[in-house]
């Protein structure tokens, strides 16, 4: 999730668990700093584009590291909050669980996002994802900073009220939006069947800033099909629209060490390109047609070497036409997807044109 989230959490169980053991904004300041502590793993460069990506949510979101490292910074805190006195074990103790939980609920609010986080190092390198809430989603938010805000704000023990009303609510709001996948995947599920789409993997997850509008693609041995279906839909059929896979463009994805990164960290839901005789991948879970932010180039078309250092190439859709665009699909209107070239090719062609089909539609 983004660091606002993580920040809030992290801040609200802190406070939930120190009461007024210490003052509430040095609660939810320290809370809040754990929780958002994991994420500086994104200064580190690895050197290369794709590395960079599949290395984020890596050690620093393993359970187990952050659990060992959580009485260390109470018992810092603890010694921080009576210097020169004898640190009482209580205190040490309320310290350490609010940091625990501001520090092991960050990757489990990741997982629930669809990048991939490998929160059980070091038994398994697993990128784990869910996909039930978009990596920003307000209605998640809000009600952390609104019952922060109370406990700030009231001095009683109304405001630590509304601050466990707070952590309530954004927890069901997860659980409605896991609800509401599985209703979804099995829509998919149902319409692939009836429409004959033979599909190998498919994913489900919401678009952007919202649980209502969901995304779908599903992985076939020559195509990935995309397609949108929103609970304010009137009429159930599902429209599928098609693109090639470009796997032709390489024989074997372990023949290009981006490649096979991507392919690996994505479960499989990349697709190739070129450009230019320069190979392309990008991971088709983050994003829509044609615009994917993690697309990277990993050398020449034929060339297979561990050698290429990949470089992003993702592209962001226009704001001002993707938002229009969201909020009228979110109400059930069926529109066909707010994206062409200036030329006025439709978004088949541009993904046929990427895996050297310039005529194909």
């Amino acid at each position: 999730m983004d660091s606002v989230s993580q920040f809030a959490l992290g801040a609200a169980l802190s406070v939930t668990v120190m009461g007024r053991r210490t003052a509430v904004w040095k609660a939810a300041l320290w809370g809040g700093l754990a929780g958002t502590l994991p994420d500086l793993d994104v200064v580190i460069n690895h050197g290369d584009a794709i590395l960079n990506m599949v290395k984020h949510r890596a050690e620093s979101h393993s359970l187990l590291y952050l659990s060992l490292l959580a009485p260390l910074f109470g018992w810092g805190l603890a010694r921080l909050q009576v210097p020169g006195q004898a640190l009482q074990s209580a205190l040490w103790q309320r310290w350490t669980l609010a940091l625990w939980l501001a520090l092991f609920t960050h990757p489990l609010l990741d997982l629930m996002t669809v990048y991939g986080t490998r929160l059980l190092l070091p038994f398994t390198d697993h990128p784990y994802g869910v996909g039930s809430v978009f990596i920003i989603d307000p209605l998640y938010t809000l009600p952390l900073l609104l019952g922060l805000g109370a406990a700030l704000l009231l001095k009683s023990s109304r405001g630590l009220r509304w601050n466990q009303v707070g952590l309530a609510l954004s927890t069901l709001y997860l659980m409605w939006g896991f609800g509401v996948q599985i209703y979804i995947t099995n829509l998919a599920l149902a319409s692939l069947k009836e429409t004959g789409i033979q599909a190998e993997r498919l994913l489900v997850n919401p678009t952007a800033f919202n649980s209502v509008l969901w995304r779908m693609v599903a992985m076939t041995s020559d195509y990935y099909y995309e397609g949108f279906r929103s609970l304010l839909d009137a009429q159930p059929h599902i429209t599928w629209r098609r693109y090639p896979r470009c796997d032709a463009l390489m024989r074997d994805p372990s023949d290009n060490a981006g490649v096979a990164a991507i392919a690996k960290f994505s479960h499989g839901f990349y697709s190739l390109g070129q450009q230019d005789g320069r190979l392309t991948v990008m991971d088709l879970r983050m994003g829509q047609e044609p615009y994917y932010f993690f697309r990277f180039d990993v050398g020449q078309v034929g060339e297979g070497t561990d050698a290429i250092v990949s470089r992003a190439v993702g592209q962001r859709p226009d704001v001002a036409t993707a938002l229009p665009w969201l909020w009228a699909r979110l109400k059930g209107k069926d529109l066909p997807l707010p994206a062409a070239d200036h030329a006025g090719r439709s978004i088949q062609a541009l993904q046929f044109e990427r895996c050297g089909y310039p005529n194909k539609n």
